[in-house]
């Protein structure tokens, strides 16, 4: 079971994190991300296990590549980076599988 498709009213565009070269950064291809984005303030776990602050989450269907440190252009325009991503799986219950994007 996927997050109803009424309910993923926004696009936002991922550029994966692909590592640091000596100029900086590298992205993969940008790909457009039909998702849901909740925009909040909220207190989240980075993946070196400190505190620090999301401003946006977006509910994205599972399989969606964004790892740590991606880029990510909201609909607004604003471009953010992902702080983690976590995979949601309802383990059969009736509740929708879906990736979370926790974003800068």
């Amino acid at each position: 079971m996927l997050i109803p498709r009424f309910l993923m009213r926004h696009r936002i565009t991922v550029e994966p994190y692909l590592g640091d070269t000596s100029k900086g950064p590298r992205y993969g291809p940008a790909v457009v991300v039909r998702c849901f984005l909740d925009e909040q303030t909220r207190g989240v776990r980075n993946p070196a296990g400190e505190q620090v602050t999301s401003t946006s989450t977006a509910y994205a269907d599972p399989g969606i590549v964004a790892p740590p440190f991606s880029r990510v252009t909201l609909p607004d325009g604003r471009v953010t980076k992902v702080i983690q991503t976590k995979n949601r799986d309802g383990g059969g219950l009736p509740v929708p599988d879906h990736v979370e994007i926790q974003l800068e």
